[in-house]
């Protein structure tokens, strides 16, 4: 395929120079739109990021088909996970790109970006027929996809979606995401004097610690994991600690199952705060929602044909992160999310190479051509 190589590596080192940790995505925001308009491709920008104190909102287009075919959304989003600011992409003798070290590389998610914005420069480049297509480039991914919360959903005309945005090799994609639940547990005791007077006292650390302590942490079944992450709670050493929070999330493939684990979290939770004589305020928040694609379904037959096309051995596998993926899959658009050449994400060791990124770009070309 007409794919670039030196073009892909030199926009990617491009890009990922970008700051755009999330929440401040604006100059990347203002990058890809240039991008897009210079290949004549017309972009919205929605409010989100007005809405979640940001600089930047989401950006959507859509590109008209030059044939009659159903349209395809293809995604990667614009943040990058600290530390983000003053990335400096390093291309090694051997082909492989690192960051200087001291930051992340934002492989995550800038070799999704790169390789959209190839395929749609060969496309026009060399007028190849292909389907209607729409792009979706979200802020504020990280933060449990807060951009993609906040979509109109009803501007979308596809019903099948790509998502560029999973570490491994090229080749790979994951049909199940989890339901991830946050719950936070304030409990309220009584202050006292720890020297003076401590029976007068309602010590909510103890109740707390009682909750954490009668709970199972982990892997809690097949599908399901339960972590208390955080505790905050007192104010000096010789005070009866008046408030203690307790943070945590449940995490599972079993939307259901994550709602019973729940249940029993605020159970035990309750019980801990009456044994001490203490009262409860609890909170929770459903981040994200589980899905799940058949290997049978249309949009993983497309896939596994650009695979073929494009030299590549197709695999599937689920993932225990979220993505925008499952934001999409809550109104009616059936995605896939694919391992986008990025390795180690969220570390400074994070790092792509240059046969992966030029391999994902020949793959998103093969998809957006793909005309059944």
């Amino acid at each position: 395929m007409p794919i670039n190589t030196e073009r892909i590596i030199r926009r990617f080192m491009q890009l990922v120079a970008i700051d755009a940790p999330s929440y401040n995505e604006r100059a990347m925001a203002d990058e890809l739109t240039q991008q897009l308009l210079m290949l004549g491709v017309s972009v919205q920008e929605d409010d989100a990021g007005t809405v979640l104190g940001g600089s930047a909102g989401n950006l959507t287009a859509r590109i008209p088909g030059s044939v009659d075919a159903r349209p395809l959304l293809f995604s990667s989003h614009m943040d990058t996970v600290a530390p983000a600011l003053g990335k400096q992409a390093i291309l090694h003798e051997d082909g492989r790109i690192t960051s200087a070290g001291n930051t992340v590389l934002g492989a995550d998610d800038a070799a999704g970006l790169t390789a959209i914005l190839e395929a749609l420069t060969v496309l026009q480049e060399d007028k190849i027929p292909h389907r209607p297509l729409e792009l979706l480039f979200p802020v504020a991914e990280e933060p449990y996809c807060q951009g993609s919360r906040l979509l109109d959903y009803a501007q979308f005309q596809s019903k099948e979606a790509y998502v560029l945005d999973l570490d491994g090799p090229v080749g790979h994609a994951a049909l199940q995401a989890p339901t991830i639940l946050y719950f936070r547990a304030t409990f309220h005791g009584r202050a006292a004097h720890a020297g003076m007077a401590p029976e007068a006292g309602i010590h909510a650390i103890c109740a707390a610690a009682d909750a954490v302590e009668k709970l199972p942490m982990g892997a809690v079944d097949d599908d399901t994991t339960l972590n208390v992450g955080r505790i905050q709670g007192g104010l000096a050493t010789n005070i009866v600690p008046d408030t203690c929070t307790a943070e945590g999330e449940i995490r599972g493939f079993r939307h259901t199952l994550v709602l019973h684990w729940m249940e029993l979290v605020q159970r035990q939770f309750s019980q801990s705060s009456q044994r001490y004589g203490a009262t409860l305020e609890m909170q929770t928040e459903n981040r994200i929602t589980a899905y799940e694609v058949v290997e049978t379904s249309p949009v993983v037959e497309r896939f596994q044909r650009a695979c073929r096309i494009t030299g590549l051995s197709s695999s599937f596998g689920k993932t225990f992160g979220g993505s925008d993926n499952n934001n999409l899959a809550q109104y009616g658009i059936q995605g896939i999310v694919l391992s986008s050449a990025m390795h180690n994400p969220h570390t400074t060791e994070e790092y792509t190479t240059a046969a992966e990124l030029t391999a994902l770009s020949q793959m998103t070309l093969a998809l957006m051509m793909d005309l059944n």
